[in-house]
């Protein structure tokens, strides 16, 4: 199991914002480790979060830490087993927290937050992730139409976005049908840039992407569930970038919460 999760945050409004990430979480059998990312530093407005305002500490904690905790939905809420099947856990057998924020992306309509892994190769070495649809919320009637009628296993296609003005990186996502493909939402700006990557090095036969699961009575950004498979090309490191890079050295000052 995947057990470090980034943090990115949205500069901007929800429609023309530009996502980057700003933290990073791990769990190990000491607890739980935060630690912020060069991203902090350099995506404009972005604040440290409350209770870790020092953005070259690492923050430690036996329990999740708060901003995080949060974003989970109570187990005493009657809508929780639907919120873990919206992720594809079975509700009768609970996930661990961060497996949980992996999927969920620990979204909230209050705030300009998601959690999310780094991809990690599958069994046959191969690229393999999983994320909500981007953007549904500005999707045309007739998309949006469209996205109601969608089936878990469908084959959907990736289209580089190159016009799009307000990011270069944007790749849409939209419908293999005969006539009137439809765009339906985004791939995460934070995931972007990665599969234009894997877009240009792959073949076209081993980048696939597919409806993982639809969730029609879910909020619109935990709707439609899509798992992406692609070739691992030599030399390819997801994550890697300046702004994914830990801020806090090895020596930095161990900060503990609760």
């Amino acid at each position: 199991m995947n057990n470090v999760l980034f943090i990115a945050w949205r500069s901007g409004d929800s429609s023309s914002g530009c996502w980057g990430p700003v933290g990073r979480l791990e769990h190990g059998p000491g607890g739980y480790r935060f630690g912020y990312t060069r991203g902090a530093r350099s995506l404009r407005g972005f604040q440290a979060f409350p209770g870790m305002p020092d953005l070259g500490a690492i923050y430690e904690s036996e329990d999740l830490l708060p901003v995080f905790s949060n974003r989970l939905l109570d187990p005493s809420r009657p809508e929780y087993q639907a919120f873990l099947t919206w992720g594809g856990f079975d509700p009768n057998n609970p996930p661990d927290p961060i497996a949980l924020l992996g999927v969920t992306g620990g979204l909230k309509q209050t705030d300009a937050l998601e959690v999310f892994p780094c991809p990690q190769p599958d069994r046959e070495g191969c690229y393999l992730t999983k994320f909500f649809l981007h953007g549904v919320r500005w999707t045309p009637p007739a998309a949006q139409e469209r996205i109601a009628m969608l089936d878990a296993g469908e084959a959907l296609g990736l289209m580089l976005d190159i016009s799009n003005e307000h990011d270069r990186n944007a790749v849409a996502v939209r419908t293999r049908d005969a006539t009137n493909r439809f765009i339906i939402g985004y791939v995460p700006r934070y995931l972007a840039q990665e599969v234009w990557e894997l877009f240009l090095k792959c073949n076209p036969h081993f980048l696939e992407l597919h409806v993982d699961r639809i969730n029609k009575d879910a909020p619109l950004q935990q709707r439609v569930l899509c798992r992406l498979n692609a070739c691992w090309p030599p030399g390819f490191r997801p994550c890697c970038r300046e702004e994914f890079q830990p801020i806090a050295s090895a020596l930095s000052p161990l900060s503990v919460v609760g």
